[in-house]
């Protein structure tokens, strides 16, 4: 078959131009290029720029003064659990010291790059390919050069303050992270016990009223928190850890491990609040199913099988707490729970004597 000949009608005046030919336009916006460069007083003046770097030394130093009286204050504006001033005064100069650390040296770092490091523009060509032999070298070369225009390694007065104020400053969160543990023993202590003891009283949470066993009835469920615990002087610990969900269920459903028959009382099985994930509250529950909903990451706990772990990222069951009725038909507890509440930790061990 015989190749047609192109049809392609080329205006008068003009030539008709060739397969692949690039056409470039005259009206084309144009590279401006960089800016020229405008040096700066430091740059010209050797006076300004022993005075700008005396000026950063003396805010990284400023720095490290904050730092110190953060640590200072943590000190001698102790928090005494009965005096709400003694709180605002340690959050207030706490707040300050760490403030002005931050702040100085954020400062000093800023003015450093802004009147002494090198500020003229350039282009850096950025290949798709690294590794070989010379862009290595190029990388040294350019470290070298950084090196060069910041004036870290010739600038020593400067580099070693901010060196100095960059490792005082994490010191005063040594401080804050010990008030995270008990005052006195382990975590392993205070998880292991709560205010629940024999005889203690289930009441209804937050009105501390008793709970009668008649009172629960199948398929209901009671948000709980031992007696006295309104009165409590550090109310809010103790509650994080003895909160309590009360239910009651058909006892034909619940299916104890031995050891744990008694552990009931006609169908109605007390569990801790605090789920074993990341001690979020467990308050959801399903009546048909018999399962406890936590909401933060949704683990699921089976009540009719001492509250196992059947969907979630939790590990371990929540722990149990033993009731009974006393003389006048109020539920009480047997003991303590039998085993660490909350989430698990390094130092827990599977149980305990209470």
């Amino acid at each position: 078959m015989a190749n047609q000949e192109s049809t392609e009608v080329v205006p008068a005046g003009r030539a008709a131009a060739s397969s692949g030919t690039a056409v470039e336009r005259s009206d084309a916006f144009q590279n401006p290029g960089l800016p020229p460069h405008r040096p700066r007083v430091t740059d010209s003046d050797p006076k300004a720029a022993k005075h700008a770097e005396r000026a950063i030394v003396a805010l990284f130093y400023v720095s490290i003064v904050g730092a110190v009286f953060a640590m200072a204050a943590y000190f001698a504006f102790p928090i005494h659990a009965d005096d709400l001033a003694s709180v605002r005064l340690n959050n207030l100069f706490l707040g300050l010291g760490l403030s002005l650390a931050l702040l100085a040296i954020g400062v000093g770092a800023v003015h450093w790059g802004k009147v002494l490091m090198a500020d003229h523009e350039g282009v850096d060509i950025r290949h798709p390919i690294r590794g070989d032999q010379k862009t290595r070298a190029r990388a040294v070369e350019i470290i070298d050069l950084a090196n060069v225009e910041s004036g870290f390694g010739r600038r020593t007065l400067i580099r070693n303050s901010m060196i100095a104020a960059i490792a005082v400053l994490p010191f005063p969160a040594i401080f804050l992270f010990r008030d995270l543990a008990p005052a006195s023993g382990t975590p392993a202590e205070a998880y292991s016990h709560t205010m629940w003891k024999k005889g203690s009283r289930l009441t209804k949470d937050p009105s501390g009223v008793p709970i009668k066993a008649s009172d629960v009835t199948i398929g209901s469920v009671f948000h709980v928190i031992p007696e006295g615990l309104n009165d409590a002087p550090d109310m809010l610990e103790e509650k994080a850890k003895a909160a309590v969900l009360l239910m009651r269920l058909d006892p034909a459903d619940l299916h104890p491990s031995k050891g744990r028959e008694s552990w009931a009382y006609d169908g109605i099985v007390a569990y801790s609040k605090i789920c074993t994930h990341v001690g979020c509250p467990v308050a959801l529950y399903e009546q048909q199913t018999h399962h406890l909903l936590c909401p933060c990451h949704q683990s699921q706990f089976d009540i009719t099988r001492e509250a196992e772990v059947i969907f979630g990222p939790a590990k371990r069951p929540l722990p149990q707490l033993p009731i009974s009725v006393d003389s006048q038909g109020y539920l009480v507890a047997q003991s303590d729970f039998h085993e660490p509440v909350g989430p698990s930790f390094w130092e827990r061990r599977g149980d305990y004597n209470v």
